[in-house]
């Protein structure tokens, strides 16, 4: 504004002048670990979320939405000290500089000053805000409570291949119900949804029970959430690491020592069983760990799976509230993490006030699945944001002539779009249609419409044909 002052204030304009100061501007830039998609992309990715949300509704999951900001009092102490320095915080509105204690600002202590200055966060996973929403909703809920949702998630984590600081987690839980069938069913969903999408998986399965046993045998009970988030990085780490950072959290080494083993355990699933039966037969949570994993596994062996499913006794899932059977899902063509995750969790909702409700879940990681399906090239030509005819617009008599023709082609569902420009040259709107991959291009010039017909030409073989409205539609179906 005051550029434009100022020229008109000296007669003239410097379009020199506002050139440089344009090219002097920063290049627009979005945060680490953002991502733009373009037309293309976010029809890929929509194609992904359609066939989730399909599979979910399959099964009789219900949709809801809950706020990207939640309290931070929702949040904190629910994924553990890692999750929470994981947390986006969001400012308190106004001066909120002017509530923060003098002696604060001079400490310059981080977290104390966060916690007077921000009481809101960016939601970590749909998770724990579900547990919240159930609590706060149990009067108009039916339980079991069946949900699922769609809706992107934030880590202030260190942004690589496959991790992102924003993404979307399409999650599907069941709660107010401690059935093994409720676990049968995710892993079918786990199935069937990975099949439609055509991308070779295996799904590993523990139970929080049995680490806890694992824990209870080597004498480190109450370090049950150190040992479960070290262990959780065995495929990242390897087991030097994982034993460093054990010691490192204080487990001692006769410990580490007798952990060894059983984190090598090998064999089919009914040998790994049996083999950490014998290890935790004297812990009765261990014990009963490795009876949930029995029943869920004679459960699956009834069901016809195109996925493989295996006992991962090494599989621990970082995150504090599950308490039984916890899945992770890896794809098995291309090297990056767990593609969907979850478990067992029997008192979320405690922490918000409502007790002893059990739920279980898991969570499919939208963006990796894209990843993985953009590698291996799984996406179907329909998955694209293109429209399917593209109606070349000769001049004004000729839009008159189309615009009936195209309100009869959309309303047979077939999507469409005429070039706005009347008259515009041949080349640009052939152009036009070429990058946007739209498969059919439709001509109507003097002859066309003097026989009351349009051409049709198919763009990927570059074949023509003169059709009436009706032949049109039906070869367009």
């Amino acid at each position: 504004m005051l550029i434009f002052l100022f020229v008109a204030v000296n007669g003239f304009i410097n379009f020199a002048g506002l050139k440089n100061i344009y090219s002097m501007a920063q290049k627009p830039s979005i945060p680490k670990g953002t991502r733009d998609f373009l037309p293309d992309l976010t029809a890929k990715r929509n194609y992904i979320f359609d066939t989730i949300k399909s599979v979910f509704e399959l099964y009789g999951f219900q949709p809801i939405e809950t706020p990207a900001m939640e309290n931070l009092s929702t949040l904190m102490g629910k994924y553990g000290e890692e999750g929470d320095k994981l947390l986006f915080k969001i400012l308190n509105s106004g001066d909120f500089m002017k509530k923060v204690p003098a002696d604060l600002l001079s400490e310059l202590d981080s977290v104390k000053i966060t916690n007077t200055i921000s009481e809101k966060g960016l939601r970590y996973d749909l998770t724990v805000p579900f547990a919240r929403f159930v609590v706060q909703n149990r009067n108009e809920l039916v339980f079991p409570f069946k949900r699922y949702q769609i809706q992107p998630v934030w880590r202030a984590d260190r942004p690589q291949k496959g991790r992102y600081r924003e993404f979307y987690q399409c999650d599907v839980d069941v709660i107010g119900s401690n059935s093994m069938l409720n676990e049968v069913e995710l892993v079918q969903i786990v199935d069937e949804v990975f099949k439609r999408l055509r991308i070779n998986v295996t799904l590993k399965i523990n139970n929080r029970k049995i680490l806890a046993g694992i824990a209870e045998t080597i004498g480190e009970a109450d370090r049950i959430v150190d040992i479960t988030v070290a262990i959780d990085k065995l495929d990242k780490i390897g087991i030097e690491k994982v034993n460093a950072e054990l010691s490192e959290k204080g487990v001692g080494g006769d410990a580490i020592e007798k952990l060894q083993p059983i984190l090598n355990l090998s064999g089919s699933t009914e040998e790994k069983i049996e083999q950490i039966s014998a290890v935790v037969s004297a812990s009765e949570i261990g014990m009963k760990g490795v009876e949930e994993m029995k029943n869920l596994f004679d459960y699956l062996k009834v069901l016809k799976l195109n996925i493989d499913v295996e006992l991962d006794l090494t599989l621990a899932r970082g995150l504090n509230y599950y308490t039984g059977a916890i899945f992770e899902v890896k794809a098995n063509d291309v090297q990056i993490g767990s593609i969907t995750g979850g478990g067992r969790y029997d008192d979320l909702t405690g922490i918000f006030g409502l007790p002893d409700v059990s739920g279980v879940g898991i969570s499919f990681g939208a963006d990796r699945i894209f990843d993985v399906m953009a590698q291996l090239e799984l996406f179907p030509e329909e998955a694209s944001a293109a429209s399917k005819v593209f109606f070349v617009n000769f001049g004004s008599n000729e839009e008159r002539y189309l615009l009936p023709i195209i309100q009869k082609v959309r309303e047979n569902g077939i999507s469409c779009e005429i070039f706005p420009d009347a008259g515009a040259k041949m080349k640009k709107q052939m152009n036009y249609a070429n990058r946007k991959n739209i498969p059919f291009v439709v001509l109507a010039g003097e002859s066309e419409m003097e026989a009351g017909k349009v051409t049709l030409k198919d763009m990927k073989t570059g074949n023509q044909s003169l059709e009436g409205l009706t032949e049109l539609i039906d070869k367009l179906v």
